[in-house]
């Protein structure tokens, strides 16, 4: 048997940083490089027919639970019994969870949901079916059962079993999951539950409330309507004492609640790109707008200057005219002499003036082309650091270029839960990285990470300082 893996969410991250210019070379504003490293889960390609089992484990979440899954070929599908134990109360990862769905996950990274654990005590049971042939098993902490991606909060994940049936390619893919904290970022107050209310209508409660924060009655208004019509119609029940009808008319709340969120997400997304493209195409028409005026004010400047020059000329040519007359009136014999004299003496002057002139104008030019050549010098090297780096990155990790700079992944776990050592892999890796980084002293660092989520606060602050 063999098994592929499959990341499920980054649980730490490095930043380096290049300083805004180099100091000794005016180089490029910076860079930036991320280091992701990933935990995983198995993958079995359930081609055999009859059945084969699988074990379930609790994650750093929840290391107590535990559970197991016959997985048997049944009609052209597969079925799926599962039990799970160890199980606590959704609620404990934040007010925002209410129960625990079951996933299947495909090498590609895409989740299908199986459906929602019931639990009693903290045991549950599931029996569910699936149309897919390779996929892997996890539980998650969830809003209601009808979401449609994984949170982050994964519970459990399968580990396949000495004689579990079936063989895969190793693979390598992602898991698309709610970041952590997008939940609470809606800052949602716990609900105080009562036993005489349905699970189901908490459910849809919940679903209603995460649509609306999430703009659904803006991006989605007719199907966030229909959903809070559901809704209400699930609590006129419940005030009725119409037991039978309440949980059929949460849960289809609790449906068109996801389905109006999946829209107005949608819509959201198509006008976030909109508004980009309208934005690109005003900046386009405000830099044409500035160059033309700006064409427009040097062709006038130009003008007034030769209107000034032609005017300083008549000036002088009046001036002349004057004394000369004024010569010849005096001494009509030295006229010409004096008048000859004085000509001379203008027409020097005035080529003096045009020489300081195009004197000064020449060195503003090659004074403004020194200036452009050195920014076109500092551009290239700026460029040709950016390069170098990201070939030297390149030998030791992969390395991408993204408009944030140099971005490094790195993948498997750097340190062991609860420990501060690095695994020796790590160690070379970031040794080879720190060899290349000694060649640039002026390199600016920014570490960030994430400790284990398992221990104190305390604890992990300390071991969080060690690392």
């Amino acid at each position: 048997m063999k098994c592929s893996t499959i990341g499920i969410g980054a649980i730490a991250a490095a930043l380096l940083c290049l300083p805004a210019a180099a100091q000794q070379n005016d180089q490029a504003k910076g860079s930036v490089i991320n280091i992701n490293v990933s935990r995983s889960i198995q993958t079995v390609n359930y081609w055999a027919r009859g059945s084969t089992k699988v074990d379930f484990k609790g994650t750093a979440l929840l290391p107590r639970a535990e559970g197991q899954a016959k997985v048997e070929s049944k009609n052209g599908s597969l079925s799926i019994e599962a039990e799970f134990k160890g199980l606590q109360a959704p609620g404990s990862f934040g007010p925002e969870y209410l129960v625990y769905v079951l996933w299947a996950i495909t090498p590609e990274g895409r989740a299908n949901n199986l459906g929602q654990l019931v639990v009693k005590g903290d045991k549950s049971q599931a029996d569910v079916t699936t149309r897919l042939q390779t996929f892997g098993m996890i539980v998650t902490a969830e809003p209601d059962f009808a979401v449609t991606f994984p949170s982050e909060a994964v519970v459990i994940e399968n580990t396949a079993r000495s004689d579990t049936k079936g063989a895969v390619d190793a693979v390598d893919a992602n898991i698309e999951i709610l970041k952590r904290g997008r939940y609470s970022e809606a800052k949602l107050e716990a609900f105080s539950m009562d036993p005489n209310i349905p699970l189901d209508l908490y459910q849809a409660r919940n679903a209603v409330r995460i649509a609306k924060w999430e703009q659904a009655d803006k991006y989605a208004a007719e199907s966030f309507s229909k959903a809070q019509q559901a809704l209400d119609r699930a609590e006129d029940y419940q005030k009725r004492k119409q037991k039978k009808a309440v949980p059929t008319a949460a849960r289809e709340a609790v449906q068109m609640a996801e389905d109006a969120r999946f829209i107005g997400a949608k819509r959201q997304e198509e006008e976030r790109v909109a508004n980009e493209q309208r934005a690109a195409e005003e900046r386009t028409i405000q830099a044409k707008a500035e160059q033309e005026a700006e064409a427009k004010r040097r062709a006038e400047a130009e003008k007034q200057q030769a209107n000034a020059e032609k005017q300083q000329a008549n000036a002088e040519r009046q001036q002349a005219e004057a004394e000369k007359q004024k010569t010849e009136a005096e001494r009509q014999k030295l006229a010409a002499e004096l008048n000859a004299a004085k000509e001379a003496q203008a027409r020097a002057e005035a080529e003096k003036a045009r020489a300081e002139a195009q004197a000064k104008e020449k060195t503003a030019q090659e004074n403004a082309l020194r200036e452009r050549e050195a920014a076109e010098k500092s551009e290239r090297e700026k460029h040709e650091l950016r390069a170098k780096l990201l070939e030297q990155f390149n030998r030791v990790l992969p390395t991408h270029d993204t408009p944030r700079g140099l971005v490094v992944n790195m993948g498997d776990v750097l340190f062991d839960t609860g420990k501060a050592d690095l695994r020796s892999n790590a160690r070379e890796a970031l040794a080879k990285l720190s060899g290349t980084i000694l060649n640039y002293p002026s390199l600016k660092l920014d570490i960030e990470g994430h400790t284990d989520s398992v221990g104190s606060d305390e604890f992990n602050q300390k071991l969080s300082e060690k690392r």
